[in-house]
């Protein structure tokens, strides 16, 4: 069955993100003339409608699973930036082997670094969304452990029963579990995003200190050449007239 199959037969069905939290029920498609699967409506707890884009949607058993934007856009990059990078590296060695002409090479050189350019921008917009996500993650943390505490005071003075202080005591341990995953998560793919960011200039910069290496080694060559040897200076020799001898 394929994945537009299944999202027809989630309507009604809840709408979790990937840490469990309830973000509604799906209510209903756009789907477009070729009869694709466009958007996914989502009905909200507060009765308010919001739709999704379909690839950010998959099903997992009874349940719509909302894929992170975050999380995506970093895959994207990931396999982007480093791809290009190659290419890039690859058109340079092709020029250097004079199979490719230096015209055609600066155009295709500059439109790989047009999109490297490009996609570093969206890398940094993703690493400063990505900063204010895990802050909002850690506030949410530091409030859920100011509410535990509360609950903890509230049970031991009697003013919270057994029963409401065991199911509050649950509510709250959950939810601190997944905003610790999440913000473990961001963390982790903020650090992904940087490594592939350094690692690629770090290629970059060793190409240059490569290619610095091999015109120094050139100069160091033609400088220290031995200069040829001047000929051996000539050799005079005084030849004394001699007078007829007497005999």
């Amino acid at each position: 069955m394929t994945q537009d199959s299944n999202l027809f037969l989630s309507v009604g069905k809840q709408v979790k993100d990937e840490y469990g939290r309830v973000i509604g029920r799906v209510a209903s498609f756009a789907v477009n003339p070729s009869g694709r699967l466009d958007f996914i409506y989502v009905e909200q707890g507060d009765g308010k409608f919001i739709k999704y884009p379909v690839d950010n949607i998959k099903i997992e058993g009874a349940d719509a699973i909302l894929l992170s934007k975050i999380k995506m856009g970093i895959e994207a990059l990931c396999n982007q930036i480093p791809l290009i990078w190659r290419k890039d590296q690859a058109l340079k060695e092709l020029v250097e082997k004079k199979k490719v002409s230096p015209e055609v090479y600066e155009d295709v050189h500059n439109s790989f670094e047009g999109a490297l350019n490009q996609l570093k921008g969206e890398a940094q917009a993703l690493v400063e969304r990505i900063d204010k996500e895990t802050a909002r993650c850690a506030q949410e943390i530091k409030e859920l452990n100011y509410a535990l505490v509360h609950l903890e005071i509230e049970h031991e003075i009697g003013k919270v029963d057994e029963q409401s202080y065991q199911t509050a005591f649950a509510t709250i341990q959950e939810c601190l579990k997944k905003a610790n995953v999440e913000k473990s998560d961001l963390e982790t793919m903020k650090n992904k995003l940087s490594n592939i960011l350094l690692g690629e200039s770090s290629l970059q910069t060793e190409q240059e200190t490569k290619e610095e290496a091999v015109g120094e080694s050139t100069d160091q060559e033609v400088s220290t050449a031995p200069s040829p040897s001047l000929p051996e200076p000539p050799v005079v020799v005084y030849v004394k007239e001699l007078g007829e001898s007497s005999i």
